[in-house]
């Protein structure tokens, strides 16, 4: 039985989705373990409210099971759930108000603290160029901060993060470089720079 179940870990993705849509359970469970981690992090970026996160999460696999045969097999899985809790998640938040606009930036939060690998840091002028960073991204709106960390942290294309956040893929390039040109504002530093310092970006540091 350990051996059968084995099988799985080594499975890519979408071979997964494929066998879980057919009704596998263990496959289901697998994407679930695979991508539980993942998912509760980036919740965590639109809320600290830890129980609206596993709900949100529990609510996105439960849905998942319940609708498997009308499911399309996407090209990316993680993608695919990453969009769906941010739906879920802004959903459940905009429950808490009269209103919610999740278009406009200021009607959610999206919260990250990033680190650098201070190993490729030269001196202490540019630690502190990279305190300073941290200090302007906390500040820029919630989309922006989000981009930053869907394309710097995560690493996904344009087109991956136009789909995750609803937007078109010429809007992704606009939306960072704006928030890239508001931190170029503050920092008085030139655009390229401060690419090369969001590049330094240690993923599973956050």
């Amino acid at each position: 039985m350990a051996d059968n179940l084995s099988k799985y870990v080594t499975i890519e993705d979408t071979e997964l989705w494929a066998s879980f849509k057919e009704g596998d359970w263990h496959a289901y469970t697998e994407i679930y373990n695979r991508h539980f981690k993942l998912l509760n992090n980036y919740g965590y970026k639109f809320t600290k409210d830890l129980e609206l996160i596993e709900d949100a999460v529990h609510d996105l696999f439960v849905k998942l099971w319940t609708n498997k045969s009308n499911l399309s097999v996407p090209v990316s899985v993680k993608n695919y759930l990453y969009k769906s809790l941010r739906g879920d998640i802004l959903r459940k938040l905009a429950a808490h108000v009269r209103f919610v606009n999740i278009d406009e930036d200021h009607h959610h939060n999206f919260m990250f603290e990033l680190s650098f690998d201070h190993q490729l840091v030269a001196n202490e002028e540019e630690l502190a160029l990279q305190k300073n960073v941290k200090q302007v991204i906390q500040t820029l709106p919630a989309r922006q901060q989000e981009i930053i960390y869907l394309r710097f942290y995560e690493g996904l294309s344009y087109e991956e993060i136009s789909e995750i956040m609803g937007i078109t893929v010429s809007s992704t390039y606009k939306l960072l470089y704006k928030g890239i040109g508001n931190m170029q504002d503050v920092l008085d530093i030139s655009k390229l720079s401060i690419i090369w310092l969001l590049s330094m970006m240690i993923k599973g540091a956050f």
